[in-house]
Parts: structure tokens; sequence; C-alpha cells
């Protein structure tokens, strides 16, 4: 019995289109989350976040660049990262392109600075059940690339 077999014969649609609306969806995401106050970011703010309120984290996001892919230490953050989520039942992409993403998210609020946006979480508000239809796309998305194996799917964020 084959892989796909087991999960009744459906293979992700990894088209160019489903990848580009795994695009969109984050970036409406991205934007709903930080203006609702429910974004994480940075290694270690997102590593102290876990590890006081796994059960509060929807959704997480790894960012490199091409001089990253080099650092071992940011490497490492990012496997045990992957492990949590794995463990927690966290929903978790790639996207490797951290300017796109600071043109989204933008600096830090408080400071003004530029933020380490190398892991951004997603968090559950206080409130009642948020439900945000991107959130349930990227779900959806990852359970589809968890059925080829592809268990950290890259996303590239739209233009």
């Amino acid at each position: 019995m084959t892989l796909e077999e087991i999960h009744g014969q459906q293979s992700a649609p990894v088209g160019h289109d489903w990848m580009q609306g795994a695009g969109t969806a984050l970036h409406e995401l991205l934007v709903s989350a930080q203006r609702r106050g429910c974004l994480t970011a940075g290694v270690y703010e997102s590593a102290k976040l876990m590890n006081v309120d796994p059960d509060n984290v929807a959704f997480c996001v790894l960012a490199t660049d091409q001089e990253d892919e080099g650092d071992i230490a940011l490497q490492i953050h990012f496997t045990l990262i992957q492990a949590f989520c794995c463990e927690n039942d966290i929903d978790i992409v790639r996207v490797n392109d951290v300017a796109k993403l600071a043109a989204i998210v933008g600096p830090s609020e408080e400071s003004g600075e530029p933020r380490d946006l190398h892991c951004i979480l997603i968090t559950n508000p206080n409130e009642e059940g948020w439900k945000d239809p991107a959130l349930e796309k990227l779900n959806l998305f990852c359970e589809e690339s968890r059925n080829v194996n592809d268990w950290v799917p890259t996303i590239t964020l739209p233009e």
C-alpha cells in the first residue's frame, strides 16, 4: 500500500495557483494578526512564548534570506522550533524573503527599530475563537503539504 492509498489517493495541489494562494493567505494573516495584536516576532521572543503558553500559538513562520543559510545557530533554533511546533500540532511554514516580511510587518511599534523576523508566531487572542479565513486556508495548505511528506512547506509571498 502506498502513501497515496493510505491518504485516500488525494494529492496536494502543488501548482503555481495553490502556492500563490498560500502566499496571499499568509500576507492577509500577518496583516490581520498584527492589527489584532496577535503577532510575536523574533526567535527568542517566540521561544519564550512557546515555553510559557504553547496552547495559545496558532501558526508559525520561519524566515531566512540567502545569507542566513550559513548561520548554524539560526538553523539550530529553527530545528528546535520545528520540533516544538510538530510536538504541539502547530502548523509551520518557511518564507525565503525576510525583506518582504519586513515590508508587511514593519518595524517594532514600541521602538521603531527593525525587528528580528526570522520567526513569527501568530497567537490566538483572548477573544472567543478568532476565526480568520486566511489562517484556515494556511492550515489546509499545511495539511495538504504533509499529505505529500512536505512537513515544513516553503511559501512565496506576493509582490
